[in-house]
């Protein structure tokens, strides 16, 4: 507090409000800004700032100069009217139909709800031709996660995600028993091959962890507020992974027949990979990249068309399950004749 400055006694409403007001009319306020005008801590500002997002308006917060600084998405509980014009209404169908991979989420139907909205506010004529367009890509998923158990618990997410509250998951790890209890700083979600994993600091597992969404089995959202590192960059965390394993990077050389290099070739499979074409037609692809388990996968899902160069320990891994392959199925098909004998 500035000397000569007289005392301010605001009870916990007029601070509110003087922090609304404050917060409409300057912008960018750090906690040291807010705590000075309302003559309190730091702490109780931190609490102030819950209640408010509480009474509805929407506070963001973003990183200036080294500093922290708050701001209301706009100046209202509600978001102003915004305008579109028909090729932006026609790209938001084409990316409605794109989200197929949210089904059985919360997020799925409040897209429903906003264009139900967007609907309810356009001519007629306008309705109608949106409503084709939305049938203009048709997506195809497989293996779609089923998000219905675990729904509940991602609307707790949800509002953690949007006001930085830290959370204590409840969390069914693959071929476990019971859930294990994590207590997390969610910081985004990532979205890999049709699944949604949260992205979070697990603060009693030391580090960063991934979870997925349709194993969560209990959510508590506190009311502890963290701060995202300044200068964090989701994508960084992942590194040299070739999906979602960051363990020990290697250089990968593939080569692959000319029956499919045309879809190799056509796309991106890591930032920085060579392609090279020889005089068969064959393409031969090199990256850096992490991830035994997943480069195994994509090797694999190209059978016979695609040969491992490099490194020696990938091309030996896909052997033994080329291998081990063959072994199950000839043991399947001797008991089978043999079965067959029998009833001969």
């Amino acid at each position: 507090m500035q000397k000569g400055k007289p005392a301010k006694k605001y009870s916990q409403a007029g601070r509110l409000h003087s922090i609304i007001r404050l917060l409409e009319a300057r912008r960018n306020m750090t906690l040291d800004d807010l705590a000075e005008e309302c003559d309190v801590d730091r702490r109780t500002i931190h609490r102030d700032l819950n209640a408010v997002q509480e009474a509805g308006y929407t506070l963001t917060s973003e990183w200036q100069e080294g500093k922290k600084v708050y701001s209301f998405l706009s100046k209202t509980r509600n978001i102003p009217p915004i305008t579109f014009t028909l090729n932006q209404l026609m790209s938001l169908y084409l990316l409605r139909s794109l989200g197929v991979h949210l089904a059985g989420t919360p997020f799925q139907a409040e897209i429903d709800e906003l264009f139900r909205t967007i609907t309810s506010v356009l001519p007629d004529r306008y309705a109608a031709h949106l409503e084709r367009i939305a049938r203009v890509s048709l997506p195809l998923l497989h293996g779609a996660r089923d998000y219905s158990s675990a729904s509940v618990f991602i609307e707790g997410l949800q509002r953690a995600l949007l006001h930085q509250y830290r959370v204590r998951l409840e969390y069914a790890k693959k071929g476990k028993g019971n859930p294990e209890s994590y207590e997390v700083d969610p910081y985004t979600l990532v979205f890999h091959k049709g699944g949604i994993y949260l992205l979070g600091l697990a603060h009693n597992r030391t580090g960063m962890r991934l979870f997925a969404l349709e194993r969560i089995r209990g959510i508590e959202v506190t009311r502890q507020r963290f701060e995202i590192p300044e200068g964090f960059q989701p994508e960084a965390h992942f590194g040299n992974a070739f999906g979602l394993v960051t363990d020990t990077p290697m250089n990968v050389r593939v080569r692959f027949s000319p029956e499919v290099a045309h879809t190799v070739k056509d796309r991106v499979w890591r930032p920085g990979q060579q392609l090279k074409t020889d005089s068969e037609g064959r393409v031969t692809i090199e990256f850096l990249a992490a991830g035994e388990m997943e480069l195994v996968s994509w090797i694999l899902s190209y059978g016979m068309h695609a040969e491992v160069l490099d490194p020696p320990e990938l091309r030996q891994e896909v052997k033994r399950q080329v291998r081990e392959m063959r072994q199950f199925y000839r043991s399947k098909d001797k008991k089978a004749e043999k079965a067959g004998k029998h009833h001969i």
